[in-house]
């Protein structure tokens, strides 16, 4: 070979088909690499998120002290967590805003609370940005998938182990 670049090919001759496996183990690595980023944007927002459920957790077990055990689900996010298990924690947490917006129903000081009206202005932003942040992570996922499946780089990636990722719902 004239250049230093790694080629597979069924020709010797240079002008017919070939493939440059440094560019295609490159251009998947690379669409890897960003959307693995794209997931600590998702961290932050259930994260913001998790902090902000406590907080509202307090401000309605100030007012329904006895209904504390049933309020809140514990949830854990880990660092080390799949996608699968983070869009899990995910859901439990949507699950308990769902059970806090009931309960305030049934106490109406809950709603005149000055930190509990504070901290719904709060979980709406942190709604809107974890809705962002999935947003960029699935446009992401779908860069990757699409280098993933297409030829011809599912090559490279079929040797490397490469698989296609989960678009998140919701």
């Amino acid at each position: 070979m004239k250049d230093e670049k790694l080629h597979i090919g069924i020709s010797n001759d240079k002008d017919n088909f070939y493939i440059d496996i440094n560019k295609e183990v490159n251009s998947v690595e690379l669409n890897n690499v960003i959307e693995n980023k794209t997931i600590s944007g998702i961290d932050v927002a259930l994260a913001k998120r998790y902090d902000i459920l406590n907080k509202m957790v307090e401000v309605v077990k100030r007012y329904a002290k006895y209904e504390k055990e049933v309020l809140f689900k514990v949830v854990n996010l880990e660092n080390n967590m799949s996608i699968k298990d983070r869009i899990d924690e995910n859901n439990k947490m949507s699950d308990n805003i769902n059970m806090i917006a009931t309960l305030v129903e049934a106490y109406p000081d809950i709603k005149a609370d000055k930190n509990y009206i504070e901290l719904q202005h709060t979980i709406f932003d942190v709604e809107e940005h974890l809705q962002g942040a999935r947003k960029a992570y699935n446009a992401n996922v779908s860069l990757y998938n699409n280098v993933v499946l297409s030829f011809p780089s599912n090559i490279i990636a079929s040797l490397f182990k490469f698989d296609k990722k989960r678009i998140l719902s919701g």
